[in-house]
């Protein structure tokens, strides 16, 4: 079996005395790629690095550094590429194989800072150079930059990023220092269903730059897509209906086949490490009709399987066996929440809040913003993330005495909402 794939129901039980009524609930799919085989495809990755003039110094020669100790972790089956750019981009070393790694690091540390900033520039040529090889590899692009994308633009870093998604093609961007803008970074890497880092200081950088790399290492299907079957009586919510919670709170885009009850999200890569996406449902009162003939009083919500690509065989569109998520009527019905699923969805609220406060912030509604952390202070308590609720009562209390929230506040902010610590219930 090359992909673990189950589900989990909030509550699978269901109360037939409120058979009038539309019931909602929440599913847990959690999915990963199984564990690593000598078959592991090579990767075929690209690092996009930001020499801008903001870069000189101690930032750009420890980014070096840690670019030449990433190429000392990668096998000589790899293939690397590496684009520099300021306010224009430039490929510095072709798309080739890490079979001389001295001659790599010497073309990297060659790289001197000067000029503005163009992140879409490096992109473009990033897809040119991981384009060169099509199959058989793992593509992935590390994006770093410190600052604006003041010489680029924005809406063409997004569409570079939905273009990669399509070509099966991760991009993960790493924000170096306080000055970067969150927003364009994170939104490359949702759509390039990548990862977002905070290289706070320079020292941090080999650091993030080796927990990336061991992360795309531990990828071995790409292209996967979850498919979704909902019966007639059951329907998605209305806004915002599915999101991964784990490894990183993102809010997943979906296509509804017209045709069929059939519902797609695109996932892009497998790891070991395991996905959680949480689909929101409303289940209207036919389920009781069914769960009725149901011999073991219990009918399905959702049929789910997933399609994906092996590329160390080359093989594509591969599928796995379905899984059904079932309900249950219970006719001595108590609420039993399933605790896995609850800190999931917590993980969700947290993030969500601190989209609202974020927002609020943005409008000028400082006291509001502070509100909303405090409310993801509490949800992120509740999941036993101490770590994040510290950052956002402490950001929070900050608004409420009349300061505002530096950059790296801000940032400090937005990883900790999207990312989760512990995902087990406290005890």
């Amino acid at each position: 079996m090359q992909v673990n794939l189950s589900g989990r129901l909030s509550d699978r039980f269901f109360d037939p005395n409120t058979a009038g009524g539309v019931s909602q609930r929440q599913v847990a799919i959690s999915v990963s790629a199984a564990a690593l085989t000598e078959e592991q495809a090579p990767l075929n990755l690209c690092l996009v690095l930001d020499h801008s003039g903001s870069m000189g110094g101690k930032p750009l020669d420890t980014v070096k550094r840690a670019a030449c100790a990433l190429v000392d972790q990668l096998s000589y089956r790899d293939r690397l590429s590496v684009v520099s750019f300021d306010h224009k981009a430039k490929v510095i070393l072709e798309n080739q194989t890490v079979d001389r790694p001295e001659s790599i690091k010497e073309r990297i540390q060659a790289l001197r800072s000067g000029g503005g900033t163009s992140i879409d520039e490096g992109m473009k040529l990033a897809l040119q150079e991981l384009s060169k090889v099509k199959s058989g590899v793992v593509s992935q692009a590390f994006i770093l930059t410190d600052g604006e994308n003041e010489h680029g633009n924005n809406d063409r870093c997004l569409q570079f990023a939905q273009l990669a998604a399509e070509y099966g093609i991760t991009l993960h961007t790493l924000g170096f220092g306080d000055e970067w803008n969150q927003n364009v970074l994170e939104k490359i890497a949702d759509a390039g269903n990548g990862a977002m880092s905070h290289i706070q200081t320079p020292e941090q950088a080999i650091a993030e730059f080796s927990t990336l790399l061991r992360r795309v290492q531990s990828i071995t299907l790409t292209n996967a897509f979850l498919e979704l079957e909902l019966p007639e009586y059951v329907r998605l919510a209305e806004l915002k209906p599915i999101a991964q919670v784990s490894p990183d709170a993102i809010e997943l885009p979906l296509q509804i086949h017209p045709s069929s009850a059939l519902v797609t999200v695109r996932l892009g890569d497998l790891m070991t490490t395991e996905r959680v996406i949480v689909i929101n449902l409303y289940i209207g009162n036919q389920i009781f009709d069914q769960l009725k003939t149901s011999k073991a009083n219990q009918v399905n919500i959702l049929t789910a399987q997933v399609r994906y690509d092996l590329p160390a065989q080359a093989q594509e569109a591969l599928l796995t066996s379905p899984i059904q998520i079932e309900a249950t009527l219970d006719q001595d019905f108590k609420p039993a929440i399933d605790p896995e699923v609850q800190m999931h969805i917590f993980a969700l609220a947290k993030y969500r809040q601190t989209q609202l406060a974020e927002t609020k912030l943005h409008q000028g509604d400082r006291l509001g913003a502070a509100t909303m952390l405090q409310s993801a202070a509490k949800t992120a308590l509740q999941m036993g993330d101490e770590r994040a609720a510290t950052v956002l009562h402490t950001n929070a209390t900050r608004l409420q005495a009349g300061n505002d929230l530096n950059e790296a506040e801000r940032k400090q902010t937005r990883m900790v909402s999207k990312t989760v610590l512990q995902v087990s219930p406290p005890s």
